[in-house]
């Protein structure tokens, strides 16, 4: 497995390096509960991706595919920077995603804390 370094946040706090490489930062005004809901619908979007693939399933593929984009977004990691966002922009967002997330595939809950 390979060995991964442990991620740190770019002084301004919008990206998160990983292995040297910059990621867009999640949201960081995402309340908790929601940012574990759309994290769930990450995963479970991710998975479906590589079940996707591993059937040759061109259509769950695209529409598994289309999940990740709208949790990304939601999750202020892909679209426009959260940053240049209002408040009530990003609350839109985060809603936006999340109805069409639940719609798509049923509400789902975040994981418990250990």
């Amino acid at each position: 497995m390979p060995r991964h370094s442990p991620s740190q946040h770019t002084e301004d706090g919008r990206y998160v390096v990983v292995n040297g490489r910059r990621w867009r930062a999640t949201d960081p005004e995402l309340p908790p509960d929601v940012a574990g809901r759309l994290r769930a619908h990450l995963m479970e979007a991710r998975r479906a991706v590589g079940a996707a693939l591993r059937t040759h399933d061109e259509v769950a593929e695209s529409a598994a595919r289309k999940r990740v984009q709208t949790a990304k977004v939601a999750l202020g990691e892909r679209g426009t920077p959260w940053w240049d966002q209002t408040t009530a922009q990003r609350r839109t967002r985060w809603l936006d995603g999340l109805a069409s997330l639940d719609a798509d595939a049923g509400p789902l809950q975040a994981p418990e804390a250990p």
